[in-house]
């Protein structure tokens, strides 16, 4: 089973959490940032580059601990299937940049945890949406210190 980083970037606007989806390139669903962990990378550096490449944004980590992890199958082009297994961390949005490298391939979208859940079509990432919902107060009045 191959072994991938995902992040949740999340931002406190007018005391509310919202967490940012982006689309997956190919089948254009809405999905979380992950991808591959490098030679010699941590899963919470991978997190972080995966962050940046597919959405611009920098901050920092809500824990160096996981908040959870998923399950999935990626189909390959022969139509083959791998089981992965994706590592997901929570990363406070600090800044957005206006050119990042896949700016223009995948559609964006800040939204309320509520709606992220209704919206996400990965399943194993519900759950995780969930949690961070637990804890939308805990991270709203975090944001204000």
């Amino acid at each position: 089973m191959a072994h991938q980083a995902g992040v949740i970037i999340y931002r406190v606007e007018n005391a509310r959490v919202e967490v940012l989806l982006i689309t997956s390139r190919e089948t254009k669903r809405w999905i979380i940032p992950k991808g591959n962990i490098g030679k010699g990378k941590t899963a919470l550096q991978a997190a972080e580059q995966e962050a940046w490449e597919e959405t611009g944004v920098r901050g920092h980590f809500h824990s160096d601990v996981p908040l959870g992890f998923y399950m999935y199958f990626k189909v390959r082009e022969d139509h083959s299937q791998t089981p992965m297994s994706v590592e997901v961390y929570m990363l406070h949005a600090e800044s957005q940049a206006k050119k990042w490298p896949e700016k223009g391939e995948r559609k964006l979208r800040w939204l309320p945890v509520a709606d992220a859940i209704k919206k996400i079509e990965e399943p194993g990432v519900e759950p995780l949406l969930k949690r961070v919902a637990e804890m939308e107060d805990v991270l709203a009045r975090a944001a204000v210190v």
